[in-house]
């Protein structure tokens, strides 16, 4: 005790301060080691079967794409744009890839897409939305079209 100095305390409880703080976004390399083994009486070699991967022969993990596919759609944030900031993170990704992995994961995910659309349209009634979107283009803006079924 700071007041006596005997050493019997008990807790009666706590107070907690909570802080709201911002860490800065990490990259990570996963590897996944896979060791290859051989018998001894027959010389067969054996090894564990690779981790799938979202994207067939991809380097990108599904926290990765989820991320980039969010920015795309979801912050409205061009692939370009979200090319340079990984470059300013040390991350040299091109927009090339950038757009080869949206269309990768987009195929990955045409079943869902095929799901949601049949509950949707066996519906009794659809509501059908058309919003028009401005959409970059080199030196100019071009009017898009969202098409919105629920």
């Amino acid at each position: 005790c700071p007041c006596c100095g005997d050493s019997r305390l008990r807790k009666i409880g706590e107070d907690v301060t909570e802080t709201l703080e911002l860490v800065p976004r990490q990259w990570k390399v996963i590897q996944h080691v896979r060791e290859k083994l051989v018998c001894r009486a027959c010389e067969a070699i054996t090894q564990p079967p690779a981790p799938s991967h979202p994207i067939a022969r991809g380097r990108a993990g599904p926290k990765l794409l989820a991320h980039v596919l969010f920015a795309k759609y979801g912050l409205h944030l061009p692939l370009h744009r979200q090319s340079d900031v990984y470059q300013r993170e040390g991350i040299d990704l091109d927009v090339s890839t950038l757009a080869d992995w949206v269309g990768a994961s987009a195929a990955t995910l045409m079943p869902l897409v095929d799901v949601i659309r049949s509950h949707v349209f066996a519906a009794e009634r659809i509501h059908a939305d058309d919003t028009t979107v401005p959409v970059l283009a080199k030196g100019k803006t071009r009017t898009g079209r969202l098409w919105t079924y629920v």
